[in-house]
């Protein structure tokens, strides 16, 4: 910020002496994202030229901007890699331990954290942090434009059609989740009870099955690694079948960030009378 203000202060000067048309660009700041969700924030606000490193999972199937990863430094989140790459803000939303978070203090880089936004509003904020630590603000709303607009196309979609939000782990998402706030933003009410994630009874839902299904991370790259889960077990699978509205793929879940959009857009298409445009998309089905 003090080099900022400086050349802000002479600007000024210039102004007053009449050399007004002088413009002067700061080099924006040295960025190392710790993780995977990090990673989506810097590829998406940082210019490419300040990006020092991104986590070993940028370049992941399940990330969500991997295409844009391709060519950027990997480095692992450790003390070692991360003084070496010498950035000057750090972004994190779960990466890094608390030793090498101290050490990056000791250092005097910036660290900004990713809250674990749970509606529309705490990702506004999350993208304004951000974007505002990389002096990139402009980067930053046009983002949450996007957004905005995906939201308020696919606002009541579903004119409040019960489903229940399911993983491949056997999992469900409450109130008080982001998840559920984009059931709602598409116009869908959630049938989990109670609040955060939890997992769901397998008995339960054959005695009461669900109307609808949202189904999460049943995409290939998650679902190699949690082919074992419960919600992939064949009485289960049995009984949403026919009910499944949309499969989100796992990049739009992982990571409290302005594409969870897209995601409300997905489950937005597959309501009834929007189909016929939509019908082609491999996540959605016409009901």
């Amino acid at each position: 910020m003090r080099m900022r203000d400086a050349v802000a202060g002479l600007a000024g000067l210039l102004a007053a002496w009449g050399i007004a048309d002088m413009t002067f660009a700061v080099a924006p700041p040295r960025v190392m994202s710790l993780d995977q969700c990090a990673d989506q924030y810097v590829l998406a606000l940082s210019s490419r030229t300040a990006v020092v490193g991104l986590s070993p999972r940028a370049l992941n199937s399940d990330s969500f901007l991997a295409a844009q990863a391709a060519g950027l430094p990997i480095r692992r989140a450790d003390s070692e890699a991360a003084l070496a790459a010498n950035p000057q803000v750090v972004i994190r939303y779960w990466g890094g331990d608390p030793g090498l978070l101290r050490d990056l203090a000791r250092q005097g880089v910036r660290i900004v954290t990713i809250d674990d936004a749970t509606d529309f509003p705490g990702i506004r904020r999350n993208v304004r942090r951000v974007a505002g630590a990389l002096g990139r603000p402009a980067a930053g709303e046009a983002l949450i434009r996007n957004m905005d607009v995906r939201l308020a196309a696919s606002r009541g979609a579903w004119r409040g059609r019960t489903a229940l939000y399911l993983t491949s782990l056997g999992a469900t998402a409450g109130h008080g989740t982001l998840i559920d706030s984009m059931m709602e933003a598409a116009g869908l009410r959630n049938l989990a009870h109670g609040a955060g994630f939890h997992i769901v009874s397998l008995e339960q839902l054959a005695l009461d099955p669900p109307s609808a299904v949202v189904e999460g991370f049943f995409d290939p790259p998650s679902g190699a690694r949690v082919h074992w889960g419960p919600g992939r077990h064949g009485a289960l699978r049995r009984l949403t079948a026919g009910r499944t509205l949309v499969s989100l793929p796992g990049a739009l879940l992982g990571c409290p960030a302005w594409f969870a959009a897209d995601a409300v857009e997905i489950i937005a298409a597959a309501a009834p009378g929007r189909c016929p445009a939509t019908s082609s998309k491999p996540t959605t089905r016409c009901v």
